[in-house]
C-alpha cells in the first residue's frame, strides 16, 4: 500500500501510526508542505492522510500552500474517491476544502478529555469495535463549525460539537490525536503556538504536568490508534 501524509510541522507526523504502517510494509510517502515540499501527481496513492499544524486553515497569507493543499483534498475525496484520514488540522483542512466553515473556539481545548460518538459514529466502520464512550487527547483551538455538504457528526463533546465526521464514504476527519508517542508533548510543547494554547486552556501548572499525565494514558490510546488504523486500512481498495 502507498499512503501519501501531508505533513505541516516536523513535529506533527503520523507518529504511532508510522510504526504500524512500516510494520506491515506499507510505504508513506511524506509531503513536508511547510518545508516547501510539492503535493506529487496522486494518482498512485491509496490513502490520503493529512496530520496537524499551529497555523489555522483561514492562514492562507502566511502559508499560500495551504490553497493548493485544500484543492487537493478536493481533488482527493470528490474525484479519486479514495480513502482520507484528517487529523486535527487535516480534520479541518478537510471541512474546509469541502465547503465546511471552520472558526476559532472560544477557548482551546487541551489535554485528556471525554467525548461521545454519535448515533452515526457507533454505525460508523472507522471505530467499528470501539466504546461509545471515548477517552481521547486535544490539542486545538479552532473548530469545524458548519460540516461539508455530505459530512455527518460521528462523535462530539461539550468543548466541540464535531470532534469526528465522515463526508461521503470513505472520508474521516477527527480532531483529537491518536497519533502521540511517549515524545509527543514534549516535541509540541517546544512549538510556541503549542505552548501558549496549553497553558491558556489548562494553566501553567497543570500544563507542566501533561507529559505525565499522558504517559499513564499512552497505552490506552495506542490501542485506539491501532484500532481506528486497522478499520481504516480495511477501507482501502476499489
Amino acid at each position: 500500500m502507498h499512503i501519501l501524509v501531508f505533513q505541516h510541522l516536523a513535529v506533527e507526523h503520523p507518529g504511532i501510526f508510522r510504526d504500524f504502517w512500516r510494520a506491515e510494509g506499507h510505504a508513506a510517502h511524506i509531503v513536508a508542505l511547510d518545508e516547501g515540499d510539492s503535493i506529487p501527481d496522486m494518482a498512485g496513492f491509496d490513502l490520503l492522510a493529512v496530520m496537524g499544524g499551529p497555523m489555522d486553515v483561514w492562514d492562507v497569507d502566511k502559508h499560500p500552500w495551504l490553497i493548493p493543499e485544500m484543492a487537493a483534498i478536493q481533488h482527493w475525496v470528490r474525484v479519486l474517491g479514495r480513502p482520507y484520514l484528517g487529523i486535527c488540522l487535516g480534520h479541518q483542512l478537510l471541512a474546509e476544502a469541502l465547503g465546511g466553515k471552520v472558526g476559532r473556539m472560544a477557548k482551546p481545548e487541551v489535554g485528556v478529555t471525554e467525548t461521545a460518538l454519535m448515533p452515526e459514529g457507533r454505525t460508523d466502520s472507522l471505530f467499528a469495535g470501539l466504546a461509545s464512550d471515548l477517552q481521547v487527547f486535544e490539542w486545538h483551538g479552532a473548530e469545524v463549525q458548519s460540516l461539508p455538504k455530505e459530512g455527518v457528526i460521528l462523535a462530539a463533546n461539550a468543548a466541540c460539537p464535531v470532534q469526528a465526521m465522515r463526508v461521503g464514504d470513505r472520508a474521516w476527519g477527527i480532531q483529537f490525536h491518536v497519533e502521540m508517542t511517549p515524545t509527543t508533548v514534549a516535541e509540541w510543547s517546544a512549538v510556541p503556538e503549542y505552548l501558549s494554547s496549553m497553558e491558556a486552556a489548562m494553566g501553567v501548572e497543570r500544563a507542566r504536568g501533561l507529559e505525565a499525565e499522558l504517559a499513564g494514558h499512552l497505552p490506552a490510546f495506542n490501542t485506539l490508534a491501532r484500532r481506528i488504523n486497522d478499520n481504516l486500512l480495511a477501507k482501502v481498495g476499489p
